[in-house]
Parts: structure tokens; sequence; C-alpha cells
């Protein structure tokens, strides 16, 4: 989760979220590159003397038409690429179901039988010692690591959006709508979030943790709530 004062991204805990991370410090680069390039011309032009001479500039020309659009075909095709593998979802190992109201998720897991719960979010008067203010839940959200899931996001009231910045996932919660994401938690551990959406007056009750674990537990503790 985030600490206070912290300026980049969370800590990546999906392959997903690593290629963004990484395609984020990549255009960055690109970024700095351009932004000293013109920093370097402005400080050129206004220290040096003017000269109103006209002469032919045909290479020229042909670098400021040419680097552009190489600079963007450098952008547009790992971003492309992250982007089709985000909406890529080949036969997920897990199928979860999330469903917003007002102020609570529902959880359904699709694969087994009568595995549904509500998630609210602790009062601060009932929070445990040690516990985070308006981020725990009562029930987690519990998937297996390195398994792929697949969640089908929907509302049942207003708009919400269901995000885990660790996972790199965000989808839009729409009333009678089925929106779906993926991920992949590459390691244990359990991963704090919000309704990333101005949903009303509650918005910040709506907090999402998702808790991966080794698939042994998840098996005993879905065969657990399913029996």
């Amino acid at each position: 989760m985030a600490n206070h004062s912290q300026l980049g991204f969370q800590d990546a805990s999906s392959p997903i979220m690593e290629e963004l991370m990484q395609f984020h410090d990549h255009a960055m680069m690109v970024a700095l590159a351009i932004c000293s390039l013109v920093l370097y011309l402005l400080t050129t032009m206004l220290t040096g003397k003017l000269s109103s001479n006209t002469v032919d500039a045909q290479v020229i020309e042909l670098v400021w038409t040419i680097l552009p659009a190489a600079v963007l075909i450098t952008l547009a095709l790992p971003s492309l690429w992250i982007l089709y593998m985000m909406d890529e979802i080949n036969e997920p190992d897990l199928t979860l179901k999330a469903i917003d109201h007002r102020w609570y998720w529902t959880y359904e897991y699709t694969d087994f039988k009568d595995l549904t719960f509500d998630s609210y979010m602790i009062p601060t008067t009932d929070l445990p010692l040690g516990h985070f203010q308006l981020l725990e839940v009562d029930h987690r959200v519990i998937v297996p690591t390195r398994s792929t899931v697949r969640v089908i996001v929907t509302a049942g009231d207003v708009l919400h959006s269901w995000a885990v910045p660790s996972l790199g996932v965000k989808t839009d919660a729409i009333p009678e709508r089925l929106n779906q994401t993926s991920f992949l938690a590459s390691r244990p551990g359990v991963y704090y979030s919000q309704c990333s959406e101005i949903c009303g007056e509650n918005h910040s009750s709506m907090p999402i943790v998702v808790e991966s674990v080794p698939l042994a537990y998840f098996e005993n503790w879905s065969s657990l709530l399913s029996s």
C-alpha cells in the first residue's frame, strides 16, 4: 500500500503492473530527453547572436519531421503491447464477480457453489489495533498466488470503480453492464485499495482488500465457506 509522502507507484505485485511501471519510466526518459533538447535550443537562441539570413534548411526540416514520428513510435509500440496484454484473458484459473452497492462490495466466486459474501468497511470505533483506518474490511477477497483471476465488475446502483494499484487493475462498475479484467498476484500479500470513482457522499467508505495466499490455503478456505 502507499506510504505517507510517497511520490512513486506502489510496489508491483503482478506482471502487468511491472510492465506498466517500466513503460512509465520509459516515457519519462523520452520526455526528459525532449525537455533537455528544447531547453538547449532555447538557451542557444537567447544567448547567441540573431541572424536574419535565410538559408536552405532541408536537412533540418527533414530531421524535425522524422524525429517526432520516431519518438511517437517508441511510445506507441510498448503502449499498444501492454494494452493488448491487459485486455487478453485466456483460460482463467478463477472467476470473481464484484458487485458494488452503497456502500459495500458483494463478491461471488462463480466457480464454487454458494460462495458469496459482502465486504463492508470496518468502522473506526471497531477497528482492531494495528489495522488501517478506512482501508480494512470485514471480509477480504482471497485469491490464490500465481493464478490468473478474471474479475467481472458490475454495479447495483451507482457508478463505482474496482481498482487495486499494486496489481495493475482498474475497472469501472456500471449498472446493467458487465466489465471484465484480470490479474495474477505474483507473490503472497495483502493489497489495499479504494473505489477510484467519485461515487457519492460515502466514497471513502468503499475499500477493497485483496489477499493473495498459497493455493493449498485457498482450497481450505473455499471449502470451509462453500460447505
